[in-house]
């Protein structure tokens, strides 16, 4: 693309409002003083204890066949029992702990993170309220318009925006097409726009399918005299704050200079080049579209309706000042990235997201030495997808500020997140796909494929009830999904929370039960299959299903090995490693000693060979 760049408004731009209510009306921001304070204070303290307490850590996901570091580090908070899955990577959520711990019985981490948790469960329960509340076409406290058209008068002639002072620019938001490398991003630079396959996930474009998973419970603590109770918190309260009374952007460039326009229509030699850059530069979106991920078992996409239940929070958490490299904006010359462009994946097709910005200097959430109007703020950059006529969109954040992306936004545009000068948390509230992501979806496929063994309750002994040969692919298929989708994905970096929270530990460790047992029923399959006095057509059909599942099994297991031993892997804290597991312990005498794949698929192709 050389030098040529295409152009941006910002809100100091003549055409900036009117770009904003034609090409990207999905978006809509609610200013930081629209929200009760209250609010920004138990939120904004949750962030830090979470901070504090190590609970935000850097993911370590799967790019173009090889593993690399988010630039971000990040938890997942949700619905007790949901996933998020983002580059070949699944989130086990920390539960939101809405409830009180007598009534739900678990004492699955200390008082000070359950706490945090239920702060994020009540904006949660502000941003399903509010989203829901919205009318079409309102833009909230967008821009003190009238200030705002003013602005434009004053600034003549100038149509758009392309930055020297956004090199301060801003940037750290949720999802992840963000180049995932830690202290290696320089080594990879063409993976910056790598975001989640959702998400944040996500790990992208709405994805898939889905159903709303779990009824939005609306239990809240009670505040104190005339604190706001965080599960009423309603938007005609917020609204109160937002009528006329916050303050009109600051609109000057992030780093306090003047900015040079670019003209609409500067841009018409290059645009067969453009377009050519714009198609390698986003292949990947592609790509993931056509690999399915975020869900094993794709199913029809389903369009969100009714009211809004966020289900998960992908939590952010990003320092400038701690990074090596930071790539530029490559065509609207925005300035520094924190997250590279990207939809939100695996989300409910056409759900809102909803993201709450917290900028802070410290851990303590304090300011540093000079004026917070000397640093530059964060920014969020929009741009309608494989477009290169319509101008992009900058917008900034002050702390505290919330943006909602609704309707088909995230799916017809994709944002970047522009880095400021001080560190941030993000709070990114969606309506995770989950039809193949909860606990209890996981557990019924176990029930569904143990339901085909049957146990001796006298000797312990096992026999498989139904030798049909879809009925044991199916079981096979199952067997694949518990071990690879759950297991070794809990494993490989789930296990890392359960220090901090031990909420999964004893669903993972029956999981593992249930996976055991399906390794008895392939060898009692094997059996099956190697019987010799069974008719020989319902052999082969059966010799066939098991040579496939073993070698797709064969295989990914050799993957997550190479990921579990990789030199980045080796890296990490012992805390951190990822495990090979699940494997058959030498401390369980009961289990049958663990067989070897290889050679089963051997003896499998053997008699297909032979018949």
């Amino acid at each position: 693309m050389g030098d040529q760049k295409i152009p941006f408004l910002a809100p100091s731009d003549r055409g900036f409002q009117q770009l904003w209510d034609t090409s990207y009306s999905g978006l809509v921001l609610r200013k930081s003083c629209s929200l009760p304070a209250e609010l920004h204070s138990r939120v904004q303290a949750a962030l830090l204890t979470l901070r504090r307490k190590g609970c935000l850590l850097k993911d370590l996901v799967r790019v173009r066949d090889r593993d690399v570091f988010t630039a971000v580090s990040r938890a997942l908070l949700g619905e007790p029992g949901h996933t998020y899955r983002y580059l070949d990577t699944r989130l086990f959520a920390i539960p939101w702990h809405s409830e009180d711990i007598d009534v739900k019985g678990q004492n699955c981490c200390d008082p000070d993170l359950r706490a945090a948790c239920k702060a994020l469960w009540e904006l949660n329960t502000f941003f399903c309220t509010d989203v829901s509340q919205l009318k079409e076409g309102d833009r909230l406290t967008q821009w003190a318009k009238g200030e705002a058209e003013a602005k434009q008068g004053e600034e003549g002639d100038t149509e758009s925006k392309h930055s020297e002072d956004s090199k301060n620019s801003e940037g750290g938001d949720s999802e992840s097409r963000q180049s995932e490398e830690g202290d290696t991003e320089s080594k990879h630079s063409e993976e910056w726009d790598i975001e989640s396959k959702h998400s944040e996930e996500g790990c992208s474009g709405s994805k898939q399918e889905g159903e709303w998973e779990t009824e939005f419970k609306h239990s809240a603590e009670e505040g104190e005299s005339s604190q706001v109770k965080p599960g009423e918190t309603s938007f005609a309260a917020a609204s109160e704050h937002a009528e006329g009374k916050c303050p009109d952007w600051g609109v000057k460039a992030s780093g306090g200079t003047e900015t040079e326009p670019v003209g609409l229509k500067a841009q018409e030699k290059p645009v067969a080049e453009l377009k050519h850059s714009l198609s390698d530069y986003h292949i990947q979106d592609r790509e993931e579209h056509e690999s399915g991920q975020g869900c094993s078992q794709p199913s029809p996409p389903q369009v969100c309706s009714g009211p809004v239940k966020f289900n998960v929070t992908l939590l952010n958490y990003m320092d400038p000042a701690a990074m090596s490299q930071l790539k530029e904006e490559p065509y609207y010359g925005m300035g520094k990235m924190a997250v590279g462009w990207h939809h939100d994946e695996n989300l409910i097709t056409h759900s809102p997201v909803a993201v709450y910005s917290y900028s802070c200097h410290d851990d303590k959430g304090e300011s540093s030495e000079g004026s917070s109007s000397d640093k530059a703020c964060w920014r969020i950059g929009l741009k309608v997808a494989w477009d290169i006529h319509t101008p992009g969109l900058m917008l900034p954040l002050e702390s505290g500020d919330c943006y909602y992306m609704r309707d088909d936004l995230n799916s017809t545009h994709q944002h970047c997140v522009l880095a400021g000068d001080t560190a941030r948390f993000s709070s990114t509230h969606r309506v995770a796909e989950c039809s193949s992501g909860t606990l209890t979806y996981i557990q019924s496929r176990c029930q569904e494929a143990l339901s085909n063994l049957h146990t001796d309750p006298d000797t312990g002994s096992h026999r498989l009830v139904a030798l049909l040969p879809a009925t044991l692919q199916d079981c096979e298929e199952i067997h694949n999904e518990v071990e690879f989708e759950w297991l070794r994905q809990y494993w490989f970096q789930g296990q890392r929370y359960a220090r901090f929270c031990s909420w999964w530990t004893r669903p993972m460790e029956q999981l593992e039960k249930d996976w055991k047992l399906m390794e008895t029923m392939t060898m009692l399959f094997l059996a099956a299959v190697e019987e010799e006095d069974q008719a020989e057509e319902g052999r082969r059909e059966m010799a066939e299903i098991l040579l496939s599942a073993l070698t797709d099994r064969h295989q990914q297991r050799q993957t997550w090995r190479d990921r579990c031993h990789s030199s980045l892997a080796q890296t990490l804290p012992p805390e951190e490693a990822p495990v090979d597991r699940p494997f058959w312990g030498v401390d369980d005498p009961s289990m049958p000693l663990p067989f070897d794949l290889a050679d089963i698929i051997n003896r499998v192709e053997s008699l297909l060979w032979r018949m």
